[in-house]
C-alpha cells in the first residue's frame, strides 16, 4: 500500500508548523517547502486544502503565511489522511461487499479489512504531536559511529 505524495507533503508540513519555536507565528510556503524539500506550487495546493477543512489557518500578505488551526495533539493522522486523500479502502468490496460476486465466498475480503482496521487504529491513535516529537528526537539525537 501506497501513501499518496499529497498525504506525505501534508503530513510533513503539519510537522514542520508544530515543530516551530512560536506555533502562533505564521509561516511562509517558501520556508516549509525549503525545509521540507517539498515543490512549492504543490505545497500551496496541499496547503490550501489543510486550510479549506479547518486544520491549518493562512494569512495573505507580507505578515503572512500557516498556523496550526488547532493544537497539533488534537489533530490525527486519521483526520489529515481523510482530508487529502478521501478514505479509500484497499479493495472496492472491502466497504460494498455488492461490489464483487465473489464476495460471498472471497477469503482475502477479510484479511484485506483487516488490515484495513489496523492501519486505522494506528491512525486513530497517532497525532501530528506525536510526529512532531519524534522528528525533534531523532533530528537532536547525537550521531553514533560504528568503531
Amino acid at each position: 500500500m501506497r501513501i499518496p505524495m499529497k498525504v506525505d507533503y501534508g503530513v510533513r508540513a503539519l510537522v514542520d508548523l508544530a515543530g516551530q519555536p512560536d506555533v502562533h507565528r505564521p509561516v511562509r510556503t517558501a520556508d516549509i517547502a525549503g525545509r521540507q524539500g517539498i515543490p512549492e506550487p504543490y505545497l500551496d495546493q496541499v496547503l490550501t486544502t489543510l486550510n479549506k477543512f479547518g486544520l491549518i489557518s493562512s494569512r495573505r500578505g507580507p505578515q503572512g503565511g500557516h498556523v496550526l488551526a488547532r493544537a497539533a495533539a488534537d489533530i490525527t493522522l486519521d483526520e489529515v489522511v481523510a482530508t487529502l486523500d478521501g478514505r479509500n479502502p484497499p479493495l472496492e468490496c472491502i466497504d460494498d461487499a455488492t461490489e464483487c460476486a465473489l464476495s460471498g465466498c472471497c477469503a482475502q475480503r477479510d484479511i484485506w479489512r483487516d488490515v484495513e482496521e489496523a492501519i486505522h487504529a494506528v491512525l486513530i491513535t497517532t497525532t501530528i504531536a506525536d510526529l512532531a516529537e519524534r522528528q525533534q528526537a531523532r533530528t537532536a539525537a547525537p550521531l553514533t559511529f560504528a568503531s
